[in-house]
């Protein structure tokens, strides 16, 4: 009788042996996150995203795709691309810029979008509050209450005598930032002109209308459209020697003057952990909206000693980083 039983025991055990390895090899393999992401084209925001992701363990390619569109100077291609990526599809939507998101809310409302938004996100409906986004976005978010203020500061700085200076913005651009500057601007003692452009070709009436406003600085409000033409603008501003303050680093790298702003690389970064928490479950309607913590002063000296300012010392001093 035992002989019987061990016997019974030892084909057992050879089974499991057989059938535990057929059983690993049955098993389908983990299913590998896909997302897509989207914005203008600028290659530093894929970089500082893709930072984000392997600082979190990702590894893309092995344990994450990321399927990258741009809309390359385009805006027009914004919905085809975004449609591109929701028929793929992706479980998660990284979208920079507000024409790109509101094209996005459009889109879907069942893919998670991870948003870094350039102008006030409830005043321009894509989310209901930054505590509780509601819907299925959440993210970052470019705006600051006190930015504007703080630019045309900078500005007065470097220019005591300035009076006047023009706002250069797309006309999709977020109504309420434009009465945040204006108000600075009124506490500054600043005339402030508005020039808004609907597209690229509006640029030159746009250049313009600030030199028959005699502006004697020009401040440029980013925006996807306006990014991809900061060259432009950095030309027209160094052949009248107009002094340009932007809001990003990327207007400063352009040829601007300088910039104050957000750094927008960590914002990118940031963007990696809200798609970190969606994949492990968390719902985007949940997630609360974050604003920058991080502001960067980048000076253009080049640029300074093309149009024949001095920078102040205590100016340079205070800046994150001279482009020399």
């Amino acid at each position: 009788m035992m002989r019987h039983t061990l016997g019974v025991l030892l084909v057992i055990l050879a089974l499991s042996f057989l059938v535990g390895p057929v059983a690993a090899e049955a098993q389908p393999p983990a299913k590998i996150p896909r997302i897509g992401f989207l914005d203008p084209g600028h290659p530093s925001h894929r970089r500082a995203f893709g930072q984000g992701l392997h600082a979190l363990g990702y590894v893309e390619g092995e344990t994450v795709i990321v399927e990258g569109r741009s809309w390359e100077g385009r805006p027009e291609r914004a919905p085809e691309l975004i449609a591109e990526l929701v028929r793929l599809p992706v479980d998660v939507l990284v979208v920079a810029g507000s024409r790109l998101l509101l094209a996005a809310k459009e889109a879907t409302t069942t893919i998670p979008i991870v948003m870094v938004a350039g102008g006030d996100p409830v005043t321009t409906g894509l989310i209901a509050s930054f505590a509780r986004p509601g819907g299925n976005m959440t993210g970052v978010t470019v705006h600051h209450p006190e930015l504007s203020g703080k630019t045309l500061e900078l500005l007065k700085e470097t220019l005591p005598r300035l009076a006047r200076v023009a706002l250069l913005l797309e006309a999709r651009g977020d109504p309420a930032a434009v009465r945040q500057m204006e108000r600075a601007a009124q506490a500054l003692g600043l005339s402030l002109q508005v020039l808004t452009v609907r597209d690229p070709e509006e640029f030159p009436s746009a250049f313009q209308a600030a030199l028959e406003g005699h502006a004697e600085a020009l401040h440029v409000s980013e925006s996807a459209m306006v990014d991809t033409h900061l060259a432009q603008i950095a030309a027209f501003a160094a052949q009248h020697r107009l002094p340009t303050m932007g809001q990003l680093r990327l207007s400063a790298e352009a040829g601007l003057l300088m910039s104050y702003g957000p750094d927008i690389a960590e914002l990118f970064r940031r963007a990696a952990t809200y798609v970190e928490k969606i994949l492990h479950g968390a719902t985007p309607a949940d997630l609360p909206v974050e604003r920058p913590t991080t502001f960067e002063l980048v000076i253009n000296l080049k640029t300074a000693q093309a149009l024949g300012l001095t920078i102040p010392p205590a100016l340079l001093f205070r800046a994150t980083e001279v482009i020399r």
